[in-house]
């Protein structure tokens, strides 16, 4: 239905053509009449109507005053001017300000249907083109949060080179650049209501919570940059250029996982925040460690969730131990001290009866939570996939006395010390693997960071952390540099053919080859082979 407005100061004429059309039946909804322009414009503001038909002589404001005022107001109205005989020089003036329809009293209703239909064809046409447009341009829109999105996902996986990322956010407009850089994350989602929930169950999909995320980017859309990595995660790239800018930055986000941590109720908020990095390819470090995070404050929150339910509330709260007093121990304390420290941090659990409540249960499991947390965080260890956190968590089930909770206590400190103490050497021996399996398969084009992970028996994701933390450069940027540093080798060497030395070097694609190559050398391969040298390019590339 269009709508249709008229305006003529003969009510003869109004009432005339407003009866002897069926407007409905035609098309049109017939939505009121005026006597003149100044009646009329209030009207028209009100009820916007597709459709003017007014006349040109009237008293107080013309048709040609109220056709220039309505076009400038809202051009998007036709409008059509009924004149009588001898009126040429306003027909002229109608013409030349894009009057759709002009037309001379008296006119048929015959006549005025089918000038009716013509404009209303027109005004379909129009609208049809404005839908296709505003669709172009919502696709447009929702291409570019797609591409932010893959790139700012992509980025935070290790999937691209630092020169690629910066090369596809230029094609985007997003300032990437930086000199510091932190990842932090919130997944919400509604809470199961049973201790099975700190563990995830496969295919067992989690439930999206309808709920507002906070605002951490206000004011800083070009600091904080935002994507959604799934349908309840959501993540924020912090960058800042000095350290004091980013820890501003980050205080929202550490404060909001402080009162989150409290949250009751079946909605569950667990935030995690990753360590400040100094390179761009350290934003895969951050929210490797971000997703670490926010696993152990997941369990963590689970825990005691399950502690108020089974104590209803009622549980003393001086029974609860503090986990940061124990922690703190174990940064600091040696073997030699740990019977006393022991002993004197659990005296407040012989108030439990070990055999008939699970308060002991949650109290230690929550320590062991916080422990494994900080061993993460600390030596990145011990990795959350292993099965050593299950096995802690059933000795816990075994205690019965006060005497075995503090043996177990024991054997938690004893266990975090093992990791400290493996940490500084532990790694050497599994990076000269990863870098051995790299060199004897780096001529494969499918060889991926999960390959070398199932070489080394490690979860692709924390092998990448270690990966990059020790060698200063993701797994992605060594087998590519290996690729490149062997092909200058052949180009050297041999006469093989640009696609051939490609192929040789784990590349099927040789206009992707010569791209890389260029990137990475800053010479093209017919250059490289004219007046490049190996040693020269070498240092160009790095040694890995």
């Amino acid at each position: 239905m269009k709508k249709l407005l008229l305006v003529d100061d003969e009510i003869l004429i109004r009432e005339t053509i407003r009866d002897c059309i069926q407007w409905e039946k035609e098309g049109f909804e017939y939505c009121g009449d005026a006597s003149d322009g100044e009646v009329a414009l209030p009207m028209i503001e009100q009820l916007r109507p597709d459709i003017l038909i007014t006349d040109i002589k009237m008293p107080f404001m013309n048709g040609l005053e109220l056709s220039e005022i309505v076009r400038k107001r809202m051009p998007e109205v036709k409008i059509i001017i009924l004149s009588g005989h001898g009126e040429f020089e306003f027909a002229r003036s109608a013409i030349r300000m894009g009057i759709e329809e002009y037309c001379l009293k008296p006119v048929s209703s015959a006549d005025l249907i089918g000038l009716l239909r013509k404009v209303g064809e027109k005004i379909d046409k129009e609208r049809s083109e404005r839908e296709r447009i505003e669709q172009l341009r919502q696709s447009e829109r929702d291409n570019a949060a797609l591409s932010k999105a893959k790139l700012l996902g992509d980025l935070c996986n290790g999937l691209l080179a630092a020169s690629d990322a910066i090369r596809a956010s230029a094609a985007l407009s997003l300032q990437l650049i930086a000199r510091y850089y932190a990842v932090a994350m919130l997944d919400v989602r509604i809470q199961q209501n049973d201790i099975s929930a700190t563990r995830s169950i496969p295919g067992d999909e989690p439930q999206e919570a309808v709920w507002p995320l906070p605002q951490f980017h206000a004011g800083h859309r070009e600091e904080i940059l935002e994507f959604k990595a799934s349908r309840t995660k959501t993540v924020w790239i912090v960058k800042g250029n000095d350290p004091e800018t980013m820890r501003s930055l980050l205080e929202p986000f550490r404060q909001f996982q402080e009162s989150s941590s409290e949250q009751t109720g079946d909605l569950f908020m667990a935030v995690g925040i990753g360590s400040v990095q100094e390179r761009l390819q350290g934003i895969h470090i951050s929210y490797l460690e971000a997703e670490e995070d926010m696993h152990w404050r997941r369990l963590s929150r689970q825990n005691r969730r399950n502690l108020w339910e089974a104590t209803r509330g009622s549980l003393n709260q001086r029974i609860f131990l503090d986990r940061n007093s124990f922690i703190g121990f174990l940064k600091v304390g040696s073997p030699a001290q740990t019977g006393s420290f022991v002993r004197e941090f659990a005296a407040e659990l012989r108030l439990i009866d070990w055999n008939s409540s699970l308060i002991g249960y949650y109290i230690l499991n929550d320590i062991t939570l916080e422990v494994f947390r900080t061993a993460e965080e600390l030596y990145r260890s011990p990795n959350p996939h292993e099965d050593l956190l299950p096995q802690f968590q059933k000795s816990i089930e075994a205690v019965r006395t006060w005497e075995e909770a503090c043996a177990y206590l024991t054997r938690l400190a004893e266990q975090f010390w093992l990791w400290r103490s493996r940490s500084s050497d532990r790694y050497a021996d599994l990076l000269m693997k990863v870098k051995e399996y790299v060199h004897s398969n780096y001529d494969k084009d499918q060889i991926s960071l999960q390959d070398a992970a199932e070489h080394v028996k490690m979860s692709p994701s924390h092998l990448s952390k270690i990966f990059s933390q020790e060698t200063g450069q993701t797994f992605i940027d060594y087998l590519t540099q290996t690729r490149i540093r062997k092909a200058m080798e052949l180009l050297q060497s041999t006469q093989a053919k640009t696609y051939e030395i490609a192929f040789q070097v784990g590349y099927n694609d040789a206009h992707y080859f010569s791209n890389v190559f260029k990137r990475v050398t800053g010479m093209t391969t017919t250059e490289f082979r004219k007046q490049g040298t190996i040693v020269e390019s070498l240092n160009a590339v790095g040694r890995g």
